[in-house]
């Protein structure tokens, strides 16, 4: 298999150790109508280190097996919304004085 790499959002995590759902969305075009419809594939991804979390950006790619089911590797987290709302979370509550 030719080595693959796909950006998906993270859909569904926590629930089995090391693997997380993403869903890879992409656009075809209808034959008839010529409308743009969304398709989209969920695939199962190995994340050796658990730190994935719902609605992250990620760059997955293709492996050999690691399961029955699962065939790709996390390899870069894009955006994480979860992450950096923390960040700013902590940033704000060291600026403000205590009482």
């Amino acid at each position: 298999m030719p080595p693959m790499a796909f950006t998906g959002t993270v859909t569904k995590v926590g629930c089995m150790n090391k693997t997380a759902t993403v869903t890879i969305s992409r656009f075809v075009i209808h034959k008839v109508t010529g409308k743009r419809i969304e398709r989209s594939t969920k695939i199962l991804t190995h994340d050796e280190h658990n730190n994935l979390r719902l609605n992250d950006r990620v760059i997955i790619r293709n492996c050999p097996p690691i399961s029955a089911r699962k065939r790709f590797k996390l390899e870069k987290v894009i955006h994480s919304p979860e992450t950096e709302r923390e960040l700013t979370h902590s940033v704000s509550t060291v600026e403000s004085p205590t009482r």
